[in-house]
């Protein structure tokens, strides 16, 4: 039995408290940070080691590029997605071709090292208000993140990976960083169910879903994260969505509404989160993992879910196929597009 809980470690390797916590059935998954990794033969045999510890943890990173790419060294080294918003305004059906091929190749490198999961793809809209997303985001116009969100999930299935949208309803407007702050959107109902337009649109094609630590006054009081309003009333019901909620790191500023870590677990799982990201404070997961346990929490199938399709081309024959060499073709053309 596996429960909720997404945890990570300090090094590049397990120590003997790692491999204790990996095995405890309060967990059921692990995300790497840049600090776990060195190189591609580096990883693949940290990953080994915490199959070996535990085979059926779900291992996953952030890797969206840009900014935000934790395998980089011997990795391709990834565009951000505005790349391809900006290719779009001048070349839509490039865009939405690289779009697939930029999303398989993403996919691919992290299956092939045998992580499961990239949290991707970002589905805010760039309204150039908030600096944590820019051009994380593919574009402003919601149908166009729509459009090109949509091939870059089909790329990343093509591969064999699960597809997580985030952050539910959207992060773009506000001006706060969540990491560092809980922000508050005023904006009317109307204005906030616009930016939601490319999580309902796109809901077919994601096995998951990261909602925002934000209030968004207009629907609730509470953060999305600790909201049954939003993850329940209007998720699972109005928008009909079937699929896994990820929170986003419980030790974020945004997520600190509750007296303590305990608490803010409880709620987020009572408000409609399937698993729970914890990450860079080991004494949070210390004094989570045993009152997450006593709630008898399966998760099992929630986190095979977000393993996706177990096939994957191993590292060593990656970077020969001619799939990957028409990907990293298309992403020089794109970079080259993006510079003129």
């Amino acid at each position: 039995m596996k429960g909720p809980l997404l945890i990570d470690i300090a090094g590049t390797t397990l120590s003997e408290i790692d491999r204790q916590l990996l095995q405890h059935p309060a967990v059921g998954g692990m995300i790497l940070f840049a600090r776990n990794i060195v190189a591609p033969v580096q990883v693949i045999e940290l990953v080994k080691e915490i199959r070996s510890v535990s085979p059926s943890l779900l291992i996953s990173v952030d890797q969206e590029g840009g900014r935000v790419q934790r395998l980089i060294q011997g990795f391709t080294r990834l565009p951000p997605l505005a790349s391809l918003g900006a290719l779009y305004d001048k070349a839509p059906e490039q865009a939405l071709q690289s779009a697939q091929q930029l999303g398989w190749l993403m996919a691919a490198e992290v299956k092939a090292i045998g992580i499961d999961l990239s949290f991707a793809p970002v589905l805010d809209l760039n309204y150039n208000r908030n600096q944590v997303i820019g051009d994380r985001a593919f574009h402003s116009n919601p149908d166009i993140v729509c459009r090109l969100a949509k091939e870059y999930c089909l790329g990343m299935q093509k591969a064999g990976m699960a597809t997580v949208g985030k952050h539910f309803p959207g992060h773009g407007y506000v001006t706060l960083d969540s990491h560092h702050a809980l922000p508050e959107d005023d904006r009317a109902r109307e204005q906030v169910l616009l930016d939601a337009k490319t999580f309902i649109e796109l809901m077919p094609f994601l096995t998951g879903v990261m909602p925002a630590h934000i209030i968004y006054h207009a629907f609730d009081t509470l953060p999305v994260t600790f909201s049954a309003h939003w993850l329940q009333t209007w998720l699972r019901q109005q928008f009909r969505y079937t699929g896994v909620v990820i929170s986003d790191d419980l030790s974020m500023a945004g997520a600190k509404c509750y007296p303590t870590v305990v608490e803010a677990a409880r709620c987020a799982l009572t408000a409609g989160c399937d698993l729970l990201l914890v990450c860079n404070d080991r004494q949070a997961v210390d004094s989570l993992v045993e009152p997450i346990a006593g709630l008898q929490l399966d998760r099992q199938e929630k986190i095979r879910q977000l393993q996706g399709k177990q096939f994957a081309t191993p590292w060593q024959q990656l970077q020969n196929s001619a799939t990957w060499q028409s990907a990293t073709d298309a992403l020089s053309a794109l970079q080259s597009v993006s510079a003129a």
